[in-house]
């Protein structure tokens, strides 16, 4: 098996996590990876927010309910479209999906837990992030992603289905 096929599968939600720190040069190495993505157009239309302050990481679980370990991460990763960024109209969600899977994958490979946190399309999260974080009305926040060093290990899963593929048709 590939070594990129090992990550892929290695990858994991996970939702607990050490009080280990996680240096400023693998944050900038995640990013570094997000920023890699294929995106229509190459327009980029991301932006990157890095959440570390306590007092609105404790808001989070307020907006998202699905969010309550975000308090336990090092440090959270917001991935936000820039609207004035982008070439072909609505085509931003698939380069934030593939910056968000570069940021999963990545975190993977150096051992980190990570988990996708959608805030993208629900209305209410999409505000509330945008109040929280004083965003521009040109930027949307897409996901969020809390990383950490696991207090949790979840064994690869094994996905792949024959019943899943079709050929040429249906």
């Amino acid at each position: 098996m590939s070594q990129i096929l090992k990550v892929i599968k290695k990858r994991r939600s996970i939702r607990k996590y050490t009080d280990q720190e996680v240096s400023q040069k693998t944050i900038n190495q995640l990013l570094e990876a997000a920023m890699a993505a294929p995106s229509a157009g190459n327009a980029q239309p991301w932006e990157f927010i890095i959440i570390d302050q306590q007092e609105i990481i404790e808001q989070i679980p307020k907006i998202h309910p699905y969010a309550s370990m975000v308090k336990e991460a090092a440090k959270l990763l917001l991935v936000c479209a820039n609207l004035e960024e982008e070439i072909y109209q609505g085509f931003w969600v698939q380069d934030c999906s593939a910056a968000t899977q570069n940021i999963l994958l990545t975190a993977a490979a150096k051992d980190l837990g990570t988990v996708w946190l959608g805030i993208y399309p629900e209305e209410d999260r999409v505000r509330g992030v945008k109040r929280l974080l004083n965003l521009p009305e040109h930027i949307i926040p897409f996901s969020l992603i809390p990383v950490g060093y696991p207090a949790e290990s979840k064994k690869a899963s094994e996905r792949f289905r024959t019943d899943k593929i079709h050929y040429n048709n249906w």
